[in-house]
């Protein structure tokens, strides 16, 4: 077996590009908040497409999208750390997933403020 740091620059983005896809897959099969942010991401970024009048204002709408699966990737990788880590209730595991929760929620309010505005301007 390789020792981490023993493949250079190049030969590393191969396998960090199949672990990358590993865990989209493993997020798609297993959680459904993952798949829900995909299917909504499939719809609102035509939709951002369509109503974004320049290339910032199209930036701005999906940048919320990917903040939410960000969010939903680090939240579902401190769950299974926890849920690892032991099965009994403690304070501290109860914290790191509200926490992880609360970005998620975070990254939601940045997507419902930034998209109120954008469909607001539509009908002024």
């Amino acid at each position: 077996m390789r020792q981490k740091n023993s493949l250079g620059h190049i030969q590393r983005f191969g396998p960090a590009i199949i672990h990358s896809w590993q865990g989209f897959v493993a997020a798609y099969k297993y959680e459904i908040a993952f798949r829900q942010y995909i299917w909504l991401s499939a719809i609102l970024i035509p939709l951002a497409v369509s109503i974004a009048d320049s290339v910032a204002e199209f930036s701005m709408l999906i940048s919320g999208l990917f903040l939410i699966l960000i969010a939903e990737l680090l939240n579902t990788g401190i769950e299974a750390v926890v849920d690892r880590v032991s099965t009994e209730h403690h304070e501290l595991s109860g914290r790191a997933k509200d926490l992880g929760s609360a970005a998620v929620t975070t990254a939601i309010i940045y997507l419902v403020i930034v998209w109120s505005y954008k469909v607001y301007s539509l009908f002024l």
